[in-house]
């Protein structure tokens, strides 16, 4: 009789596990992402000033006139493709790191501006739509 009163407590704790939902981490928004990955060297304000800017042999790209150099229009994909990893400076040469892995997530449909629906990361779409939010007019 004693070991099964140790038994049935643990019993529970065991099927308890296999029922209850596990925790689930909540993904960073893009403006969290931008601070983290890239306000380093682009600055907060996305300008270029980050705090490391100086150190740098390129001075980083001011982000804010993005839209203003493309006629107008935020151009989501290449903007995107140039955070992914996907292209690189002219020779394959860029300070630019590929931060991919670092936001590898569960993908969304996600139109970057051709109008097609395509699967994207969602920390990527977030960080290009905040990106956005950073434009000049």
């Amino acid at each position: 009789m004693t070991a099964l009163r140790y038994i049935a407590p643990i019993t529970l704790v065991v099927l308890a596990a296999c029922v209850l939902p596990a925790k689930v981490t909540p993904l960073p928004s893009g403006a969290q992402d931008f601070v983290e990955y890239c306000a380093a060297c682009h600055g907060v304000g996305g300008t270029g000033n980050g705090e490391i800017a100086s150190t740098l042999s390129k001075r980083p790209a001011d982000l804010t006139g993005l839209a203003k150099r493309n006629g107008g229009q935020f151009p989501t994909t290449r903007v995107m493709a140039k955070i992914w990893g996907y292209t690189g400076g002219k020779g394959g040469s860029t300070i630019m790191p590929n931060f991919g892995p670092l936001l590898d997530s569960e993908t969304v449909p996600y139109d970057g501006g051709d109008g097609i629906m395509t699967p994207t990361p969602i920390r990527l779409a977030q960080i290009a739509e905040h990106l956005m939010t950073l434009q000049k007019p």
